[in-house]
């Protein structure tokens, strides 16, 4: 039967797409994109539809518990702005991406990874004073809506959920605390800030069918969970290391998916 193979697929495609979103504390998009393609044999349009509308229910609670049980705190006003950026951003991305071939978008998907790999290389650790802990609490408004302006865009146009951006441009662009960012990012994946991008390839018709749904919303909710048990026992270190390895593992295959 067709639908039991799309509901198990779909479990499969959360599963994994939770687990890595969980570890980098970011939304699931990009895990979700490419496995949809991977195990549901998705276009490019139709895994960042299902992407995005799989994101809009809070999956992503029982990850962010996670990182708040283990005293990863973020102030509201970070959210706030962060937030509308998002909002914005994504409709813009949303009508961009309707407008653009598959292979547009796989290579801008390519760019836009290695892009982020360059920011995680380049950034420098510094020692963790308390006194840099309250700066951080009171960063500009600016730098946040940008972030939150490019996280929306890249969710809209890519269907990647944006929290890579999130998570990256507060690590490494503005120097916050590798667990705070991804707690900041996955907080992200259960206000859903998406809702634009997500009508725009909804009313599209850009999506699997409702088994796959259902069993992708079922794998996320018991993946990011997973994940982000697993990201709280190990170091900034490693969690930046793991996350560019799977970043350029992403950006690898969708350079082969565009040659092809």
């Amino acid at each position: 039967m067709s639908w039991v193979h799309d509901l198990l697929a779909g479990i499969g495609v959360g599963l994994i797409g939770g687990l890595t979103s969980g570890f980098m504390g970011t939304s699931p998009g990009g895990g979700l994109v490419i496995f949809s393609v991977l195990l549901l044999g998705a276009e490019q349009h139709v895994a960042q539809g299902t992407s995005l509308i799989t994101q809009v229910p809070p999956t992503g609670l029982a990850g962010v518990r996670r990182y708040w049980q283990s005293g990863n705190r973020s102030p509201l006003l970070w959210i706030v702005w962060i937030g509308i950026g998002f909002l914005f951003g994504g409709a813009g991305g949303g009508y961009a991406a309707a407008a653009v071939s598959d292979s547009v978008l796989q290579w801008t998907y390519v760019v836009y990874l290695v892009a982020l790999i360059a920011l995680l290389i380049l950034r420098r650790d510094r020692e963790e004073k308390s006194n840099e802990t309250c700066d951080r609490d009171k960063l500009p408004w600016l730098p946040l809506l940008l972030i939150g302006m490019l996280a929306g865009f890249s969710s809209g146009f890519m269907g990647i959920g944006g929290g890579l951006a999130i998570t990256v441009g507060l690590a490494a662009g503005l120097r916050v605390p590798q667990h705070q960012a991804q707690l900041v990012s996955l907080v992200f994946s259960v206000i859903p800030t998406n809702i634009p991008a997500a009508w725009i390839y909804w009313s599209k018709g850009l999506m699997v069918g409702w088994p796959a749904i259902i069993g992708i919303l079922a794998g996320l909710w018991v993946g990011t969970d997973l994940g982000a048990r697993a990201a709280n026992g190990v170091s900034k270190s490693v969690l930046r290391r793991v996350m560019i390895a799977l970043i350029l593992l992403m950006a690898l295959y969708m350079t082969q998916k565009a040659l092809t």
